[in-house]
């Protein structure tokens, strides 16, 4: 299967798989459990499962634990960008070509319905129903909850908010992502690994590519957020400019900052090479992630 094929075949089990995860609409309590489904269903790339998927057929992991791992990342996701458009975060009004959580809905129903999907990720990655050992099923609970956390997207996001109106260095820029952007992409590469076996020096340099793959992704948004229109991405372009708030394109200028992805796709694949064949999924995922006009 080509790479396309095999993307959209993921992409498809994904949203099954989440579509029996959340809460049918009909139970109490309606509303919310409406806009958590409007909020994570029939939209995104799902770019974190197939980075989840990619990584667990280097150790030939089972679907059914892969698809658990994925939308439990997918769900931490999801979460994040309703509370990141939240009037108190970034105040946006478009995500993924439609109204936000709380416009669509209301701040309140919003503020509960992220709350919920965070909950429910970690429901799903704690069932017994995962097809692992106990041992990697309390280390895959850690390394998602570590991700999610001060030490991740969270404290990425407190990092953001801190930032705007100033001008941060390259390195306090590349610290943010790290964590706002890049701790869910590792989080997605190794809980894949971890329903696979992985050992712990695979680990450590699926850590490396993870980690120079999500700078990669977070040049490529901000990249985006000036080449592309609102129709495009799907969410408000410009609104980095907007915010006044520091990118690699306002600190490098727009041809450094393409200079500087170039060296980081090259680095993502460098950090793979130990894997020969078996990390085609990831290459191709990587230059998929290099190319996204989304």
């Amino acid at each position: 299967m080509n790479f396309l094929g095999w993307a959209a075949s993921i992409q498809q089990r994904t949203e099954v798989a989440l579509e029996l995860a959340l809460p049918p609409s009909h139970i109490s309590p309606t509303r919310l459990h409406d806009a958590m489904r409007y909020a994570v269903l029939g939209g995104g790339k799902r770019v974190r499962p197939l980075l989840c998927h990619a990584t667990g057929d280097l150790f030939k992991a089972t679907l059914h634990s892969l698809d658990m791992a994925a939308i439990a990342t997918e769900l931490i996701h999801a979460y994040s960008l309703i509370h990141d458009d939240l009037p108190c975060m970034d105040n946006d009004v478009l995500r993924r070509g439609k109204p936000t959580c709380h416009i669509e809905f209301d701040e309140v129903t919003a503020l509960l319905a992220g709350d919920a999907l965070q909950a429910l990720a970690f429901h799903v990655l704690s069932s017994h129903s995962l097809d692992v050992d106990l041992s990697h099923q309390l280390d895959m609970l850690n390394l998602l909850a570590t991700a999610s956390g001060s030490r991740g997207m969270a404290g990425g996001q407190a990092l953001d908010i801190a930032s705007t109106n100033q001008q941060l260095t390259i390195a306090e820029l590349e610290l943010m992502h790290i964590h706002k952007t890049g701790a869910l992409i590792r989080a997605a590469v190794l809980l894949g690994a971890h329903c696979g076996k992985a050992t712990s020096s695979e680990l450590d340099q699926l850590s490396h590519f993870a980690t120079r793959l999500g700078l990669l992704f977070q040049i490529i948004d901000d990249i985006l957020d000036i080449e592309s229109d609102t129709a495009t991405l799907g969410k408000t372009a410009g609104k980095d400019v907007a915010q006044n708030k520091s990118t690699y394109v306002s600190l490098l200028g727009k041809t450094q900052a393409k200079e500087l992805a170039v060296c980081l796709l090259h680095e993502s694949h460098a950090a793979l090479s130990s894997f020969g064949d078996r990390a085609l999924r990831l290459h191709e995922l990587t230059d998929f992630i290099a190319e996204r006009n989304f």
